[in-house]
């Protein structure tokens, strides 16, 4: 088995955590009187905005690889595929998913048309991990192209990104509380909370995909010290798969044709509002 199909299934089973974590937070929720019907629709909302995820995957990671292998063909060399170098792609990738996710809530067409998705259900438990955005793919590969410009291979890439992805499905979970040894460095429940978080003292906090050491030497990290509020500023009020997945679309889309042409400059490359 080559190192890129280790870090391909490692990502793989990482990400399939919420198959066997969920079963267990079900308990938990139970337990503590907060499983009622609501909670089910809305978990089962987050779930099924996946599908067309999954619908469109075999499109979407073609998409990547493309980009990928396009910028790779422009590299005046190759950095061959060993175990250090794997080591040293996770690292790089992590480093680059930080910015990716940073840009994903910074510039307002990623966040409306992607990564609002993610973050727009009110509750956080296994199933906020599934709930990702179909068009996802179409934003990320161009952050990666980089690293395959610069000689690693796209496949090793790509299967680095996997593993950055996976990663983090079991972090989305109120059952985990603070784990004072690793919150400070990795990426944990603590700190995801933080980051799903919708006070404003917790407002573009916590990007960093496995590490938080990005988070920290860009003064973008917080602790959790008061219990997060989940969701979006513009709450969506539907756990509907087109309305979870148009909701900031369509706001974004009524706010550019309501305004001045001065402000839609701002509008394709500025903040959400």
């Amino acid at each position: 088995m080559s190192i890129t199909d280790g870090l391909f299934i490692a990502g793989s089973v990482l990400g399939g955590a919420a198959l066997l974590l969920l079963p267990l937070e079900l308990v938990w929720l139970r337990r503590r009187g907060r499983l009622d019907r609501a909670r089910w629709r809305a978990m089962a909302g987050s779930a099924s905005v996946l599908v067309p995820t999954i619908a469109a995957g075999g499109i979407t990671l073609g998409f990547f690889l493309a980009v990928l292998a396009g910028a790779a063909r422009l590299s005046p060399w190759e950095i061959p595929s060993t175990p250090w170098t794997a080591v040293l792609a996770v690292v790089a990738v992590d480093f680059v998913y930080y910015w990716d996710h940073r840009a994903g809530h910074s510039w307002w067409p990623y966040w409306a048309l992607s990564h609002s998705v993610h973050h727009s259900g009110s509750t956080y438990d296994q199933s906020i991990g599934l709930r990702v955005s179909v068009t996802d793919g179409l934003f990320a590969p161009f952050f990666y192209a980089p690293l395959a410009f610069i000689g690693f291979d796209p496949l090793l890439v790509l299967a680095a990104f996997s593993l950055v992805v996976g990663y983090q499905q079991w972090i989305h979970t109120e059952a985990v509380g603070a784990l004072p040894w690793l919150d400070g460095w990795l990426n944990t429940p603590a700190n995801h909370r933080v980051h799903h978080a919708v006070q404003p003292r917790y407002h573009d906090k916590n990007f960093g995909g496995i590490f938080m050491v990005w988070d920290r030497w860009f003064g973008t990290y917080a602790r959790e010290t008061v219990p997060p509020r989940y969701g979006i500023t513009h709450a969506l009020a539907s756990d509907h798969p087109w309305r979870v997945h148009t909701h900031e679309a369509a706001r974004w889309l009524r706010a550019w044709a309501g305004a001045p042409w001065a402000m839609r400059l701002d509008m394709l490359f500025g903040r959400p509002r």
